[in-house]
């Protein structure tokens, strides 16, 4: 889960994915990361951590960390939070650049629209609950097309 600092969405998303797919039997890594994460260690913002915690998620121990050309290696999957990202993410890959690994989070909702989840960081404890509800929407989609795939292969 990527977005530009680690310390607004992509915590939201991680925390978020990370408790639906424990809750439904999936034993997955998810980390989130920044573009252009200028604060590495530091924990989520606070408005981050009071939407997740009122919704059952934590996230109060995540720390903020760099996305780097190495996680195209670590991960299956790399999901951007908007277009800005999805450039970051493009560039800081090089050569290890994977089309097929990089999408939009909101394409799980909306596909192949590449809808932007806005950025909350200037905003109020409102935006921080719009956001976290279209992630939330996000992973469950995600969640349940990992169940479909599992029923499909079990066939």
């Amino acid at each position: 889960m990527v977005c530009l600092g680690n310390i607004c969405r992509s915590p939201l998303a991680e925390g978020i994915l990370a408790k639906q797919a424990a809750e439904n039997g999936f034993a997955i890594e998810v980390e989130s990361a920044g573009t252009s994460a200028h604060m590495p260690g530091c924990a989520p913002h606070k408005y981050s951590q009071r939407i997740a915690a009122e919704n059952g998620v934590d996230i109060s121990r995540q720390q903020c960390r760099q996305f780097v050309a190495e996680d195209f290696d670590r991960f299956d999957k790399i999901f951007v939070m908007d277009e800005s990202n999805y450039r970051n993410v493009r560039k800081i890959a090089g050569e290890k650049w994977n089309q097929h690994k990089v999408d939009f989070l909101m394409n799980l909702v909306t596909p192949n629209c590449n809808q932007d989840i806005p950025d909350p960081w200037y905003g109020n404890l409102d935006g921080y609950s719009k956001v976290f509800d279209m992630i939330d929407k996000a992973c469950k989609n995600l969640v349940h097309n990992l169940k479909s795939e599992l029923n499909q292969s079990a066939k």
